[in-house]
């Protein structure tokens, strides 16, 4: 079994930023696919950004493309979510999650969810 634990979360104002940690705990993580999705309140939850195993296969949705960023953590079992410029469309709970396998932007192919973090973006 797999944990992720989500941080980082916050409120900030419109152009500002903020950065989210996940970190992943349990079973041996090996070949392990990190994403991002996000849910507003009222609105299905929806892709932000996936990451491979290396770190070196990365996929944005086109909404947060240039303005967040997806990375790795060294000891590959964390994963970081850079957000820049960020906007009150952005407010939502953002998800953490794990797959075992090749990277996907499709929310029912990961395994293992976090717990959620709240961002809440003021104008």
């Amino acid at each position: 079994q797999v944990q992720l634990v989500e941080s980082g979360g916050g409120l900030v104002h419109a152009g500002g930023s903020l950065r989210l940690s996940c970190a992943a705990s349990g079973r041996t993580f090996s070949n392990y696919a990190m994403a991002w999705f996000r849910q507003a309140p009222g609105k299905e939850r929806e892709f932000v950004a996936a990451c491979s195993w290396a770190g070196t296969v990365t996929y944005y949705a086109d909404s947060v493309k240039g303005r967040f960023t997806i990375a790795r953590g060294n000891a590959k079992n964390t994963v970081y979510l850079q957000m820049n410029s960020l906007k009150p469309e952005d407010t939502a709970v953002y998800y953490c999650a794990a797959r075992d396998g090749i990277v996907s932007t499709d929310l029912r192919r990961y395994d293992y969810w976090g717990q959620g973090t709240q961002v809440t973006v003021s104008s």
